[in-house]
């Protein structure tokens, strides 16, 4: 009886797996190094950027997640909380280059989606907002930045180049190109559009104040309706007890005035 002849692919696909987790690792070490200008050295980034040490764990446990073997996933990946202070569901879906800065508190809900190149810093919660048991967690396109606090809650997708504002609580879905502040986030189309051949956009500073901006020209416009109308500014009203109020003016070189703002 002829010997059957070895089949290769048994010992191919792990090494074929392994080189394709390497050149991962590779690149998450390379985001690392653009992203972050307390990075010195790839030997840094490799050892003690807890960050990338919770992203490598985590596509070890969602290799076990797919091949149902969940409860050594999920074991795994309370394995990497308790070392790195970030949690992430073995079932959530992350593409090459996601960067997690500083990490601590960082939650990534089990059908989370996020795209390449994507930066999260600490505090950031990717979050359910149902029962359901389908897709209930958001999805993040490329490029995407998200600021420190940020929370990202329901079935949702940000689009791609867009930038979450620190704090800000996103429960709706969110356009390519946008920049997202406040609670709950007020969407503003990009000015100037982010592209993927671009630098990163980490400028965290650059955050329109939408409500403060409605505020300010809402005010300007009723002062000169006021002085229209009665050729003068109208006189401060009384309250209950009697006091002067005087009105509340438009800030001033970026800083509001007024008695009701005395402290």
């Amino acid at each position: 009886m002829a010997t059957e002849a070895i089949q290769p692919y048994p010992v191919i696909r792990p090494l074929r797996g392994l080189r394709s987790y390497f050149a991962m690792m590779k690149r998450d070490i390379a985001s690392v190094l653009e992203r972050d200008p307390a990075a010195r050295s790839r030997l840094e980034v490799f050892l003690v950027y807890s960050g990338l040490h919770a992203i490598w764990i985590q596509r070890i446990s969602h290799w076990l997640w797919k091949r149902n073997l969940r409860f050594f996933a999920r074991a795994l990946s309370q394995v990497a909380r308790s070392l790195t202070g970030v949690e992430i569901h073995p079932g959530a879906v992350i593409g090459p280059g996601l960067f997690i800065d500083h990490g601590m508190g960082v939650v990534i809900g089990e059908t989370s989606e996020i795209g390449a190149d994507v930066t999260l810093y600490h505090g950031v919660t990717l979050g359910g907002a149902s029962l359901v048991k389908g897709k209930r967690h958001p999805t993040l396109g490329d490029r995407v930045v998200v600021g420190a606090g940020a929370k990202i809650l329901g079935a949702i997708t940000i689009g791609d180049d867009s930038r979450i504002g620190a704090n800000a609580v996103v429960v709706r879905s969110v356009p390519a190109n946008s920049v997202v502040v406040g609670v709950p986030g007020q969407i503003v189309q990009r000015s100037q559009p982010h592209h993927s051949g671009d630098a990163p956009d980490l400028d965290h500073t650059s955050l329109p104040d939408v409500v403060g901006v409605a505020l300010r020209q809402l005010l300007e416009r009723v002062d000169a309706l006021e002085n229209r109308v009665n050729g003068h500014e109208a006189p401060p009203r009384a309250d209950s007890r009697g006091v002067q109020k005087p009105h509340v003016h438009a800030p001033q070189n970026d800083s509001w005035h007024g008695q009701d703002f005395s402290i």
